[in-house]
């Protein structure tokens, strides 16, 4: 296994999460008493990794509200958070999970810590395309990462020049799922419906990777496209 080895970085890019976010400095949680007793917030308050999977979960699917320092819990559950999402351990819906890491004010943090998630974002995406089935499925990675940043652009470019079968068999399967169960003439990612993916996703299906959907595929967009080019003249 070499240091380009995708599957190595991803590795490399969780292990520098547990690094970057280690801090020794004591952290104090209150919360919501009717649903999380003392010793719950003593155990969030106290070394993260002896912190049960449960309450891990809870970090991201309660609402902020519940917890007096939503932004500083979230952050330093951001390792055991994200190695659950990377390894499809987390079983929290992925625009849920994106939703939080904006609420958490991410894209604010100290930059050491910022760049890490960045680079895990680059590392999760490259590992995913270079096996079929991946560990956890590509579309959750997508929602996840495009949700969070703000964009699908810099995503799909790795895609457009990841260049394997593997890459291929999750492109098949991405369309057929977001087509099927949300709808990609109007695609919006993230739980409050944050990010607007349709444009970017549309330009980047009719341009790079045209030539990889099957025909089958480029029939049923093409008629999508042709539809909404009607309505949008009719109106």
């Amino acid at each position: 296994m070499t240091l380009t080895d995708p599957f190595q970085q991803l590795q490399s890019a969780l292990d520098l999460l547990d690094e970057q976010f280690f801090s020794p400095e004591p952290f104090t949680l209150r919360g919501c008493t009717q649903c999380y007793g003392e010793e719950d917030f003593e155990v969030l308050s106290g070394p993260v990794h002896l912190v049960p999977d449960d309450l891990v979960v809870a970090t991201v699917l309660e609402v902020p509200s519940h917890w007096s320092d939503f932004p500083g819990l979230f952050r330093r559950m951001t390792p055991r958070i994200l190695r659950a999402a990377v390894m499809d351990e987390l079983h929290v819906f992925p625009d849920m999970l994106a939703t939080r890491l904006l609420e958490a004010g991410w894209q604010q943090w100290p930059a050491p810590q910022r760049d890490a998630v960045t680079d895990l974002w680059h590392a999760w995406l490259r590992a995913t395309l270079h096996r079929f089935p991946s560990t956890a499925p590509v579309g959750d990675a997508a929602r996840v990462i495009a949700a969070s940043t703000g964009t699908l652009k810099p995503w799909l470019d790795i895609w457009s020049n990841t260049l394997t079968p593997a890459a291929d068999q999750h492109l098949e399967d991405l369309v057929d799922d977001w087509n099927a169960e949300w709808g990609m003439e109007d695609l919006r990612l993230g739980a409050m419906d944050e990010y607007h993916a349709t444009p970017e996703l549309t330009a980047w299906l009719q341009g790079a990777v045209w030539n990889r959907l099957s025909r089958t595929q480029q029939d049923e967009l093409s008629a999508m496209w042709r539809i909404l080019a009607e309505s949008a003249t009719d109106g």
